[in-house]
């Protein structure tokens, strides 16, 4: 048997890893995930809650339903944002339960034709950033020669949701940035602490390549070597969380190796999504067995940049970002604050830049709508949650937000400048690179 050979059992799920059993008896349907569920906030449904589904999972399994267009909606409807699990009193594996779910739906499911293309442009450009390399003189020449303003004025996005929403979160192309400059290894300033591996990722390393930058110098100026192997491509989040088994698995495969005898401490990686699915490469290889162990031990070394800081301690001198007090909006990112469970350490590291005041937003744990491609898959859910947390975020009346996450930055933005707000947005990393530098921001 194969992965893509799955054989048929009596239930309405495969041999290959259905939702275990247990793990669906464990939901006692208290109903404490409700309130914390995004997609059950917009849409109000039973069925489009954590406990819905559960209860969707369960009748599959005992034969009752079936995997099709009236159940796969739902499924197709959770953001993953793993609120639930955060909430639970029970600790249910949700996000185990779902990363099966939607294994199966993708083998067992033939979606419509719009569906497969769209999909199918999505997986095979995000996460291979030398084809997305290659689309970006086309999209500034897009953003930059009165093209953009002409398709929006004509409305041409308008035939489809899904295009207009990939159009309207397009960041501002900036074809010097894009460049990498960063070299294969660079030295720790002063006494070298830790060698440690970076995760360049592929969003990140073309539209917000200055977050790299940042990431290095604060890692070098906390006396970390750093090791960029130029063979790393994608982290595999995307198909990962959409049930694109093979594809993660080989991703995941190819950045295994390209750490491999590069003899570092730890691997750090500055975007929460990604961050996610590094540390869940064991799942993902469990059936491999040439690289099941490697799995599991590159995992082992995986720390959000955050995270690690925080564990190592900061040696570098910090300075003020403003002459005066700097009330700053952080913004968890979900797969970092329910997923990897870190929200302390982010704001440890901001409280110790000198001058920086933190904000704390309403609905603070609500996921912005991004969840990861959902923004571009179901658009309707993710522009009111967009909206909502753009709000919740101006009231705050912060002058800056922080947001660890590539794709909540530029959900973030969009829906800020819908707004007509004007708010400066950085990744942690950049102002910890500030403070270090002693740049000021006014």
């Amino acid at each position: 048997m194969t992965l893509s050979e799955p054989q048929a059992t009596e239930t309405g799920f495969d041999v290959m890893h259905p939702p275990e059993q247990k793990e669906i008896d464990s939901c006692v349907h208290c109903g404490f995930c409700l309130d914390t569920c995004p997609s059950y906030r917009v849409l109000g449904s039973e069925m489009d809650s954590p406990r819905g589904r559960i209860y969707l999972m369960d009748a599959i399994a005992k034969g009752d339903a079936e995997i099709n267009a009236a159940t796969v909606k739902h499924f197709d409807s959770c953001l993953g944002c793993l609120a639930c699990t955060s909430a639970c009193p029970s600790g249910v594996s949700y996000d185990e339960l779902l990363a099966s779910m939607r294994s199966q739906i993708e083998r067992n499911y033939q979606r419509s034709w719009g569906d497969r293309l769209f999909r199918w442009l999505i997986f095979n450009l995000f996460p291979y950033p030398a084809r997305l390399q290659l689309l970006l003189p086309l999209l500034w020449f897009y953003q930059n020669s009165g093209l953009q303003w002409l398709v929006r004025k004509l409305g041409f996005l308008k035939i489809s949701a899904r295009l207009e929403a990939m159009e309207m979160i397009l960041p501002k192309v900036n074809l010097a940035k894009a460049k990498q400059n960063l070299p294969a290894v660079i030295s720790a300033q002063g006494a070298q602490r830790y060698r440690v591996g970076m995760i360049l990722g592929c969003v990140q390393r073309l539209f917000f390549s200055p977050v790299n930058e940042a990431t290095a110098r604060v890692l070098t100026a906390n006396g970390c070597e750093v090791v960029i192997p130029t063979s790393q491509g994608c982290c595999g989040a995307l198909p990962a969380h959409q049930g694109q088994d093979e594809q993660a698995q080989a991703i995941a495969r190819q950045m295994i190796d390209s750490f491999a005898d590069q003899n570092v401490d730890y691997i750090i990686i500055n975007a929460a999504g990604c961050g996610h699915t590094l540390k869940e490469y064991g799942r993902i290889l469990r059936d491999d067995p040439a690289y099941a162990e490697k799995a599991k031990e590159f995992a082992s070394k995986v720390r959000d940049v955050q995270e690690f800081l925080v564990e190592v301690g900061l040696t570098a001198e910090l300075s003020p970002v403003t002459t005066g007090s700097f009330p700053v909006a952080y913004q968890d990112a979900c797969h970092l604050l329910h997923g990897q469970k870190i929200s302390v350490q982010p704001r440890d590291l901001l409280r110790q830049i000198p001058n920086v005041q933190l904000c704390e937003s309403e609905e603070h744990t609500l996921c912005c709508g991004s969840a990861g491609v959902f923004n571009l898959l179901q658009p309707e859910i993710a522009d009111e949650l967009g909206d909502r947390k753009a709000r919740n975020l101006a009231k705050t009346g912060a002058q800056a937000i922080v947001s660890p996450n590539p794709g909540c930055s530029l959900q973030i933005k969009k829906h800020l400048k819908k707004q007509g707000k004007d708010i400066q947005l950085w990744h942690p990393m950049e102002l910890l690179d500030f403070s270090i530098r002693g740049v000021k921001l006014e």
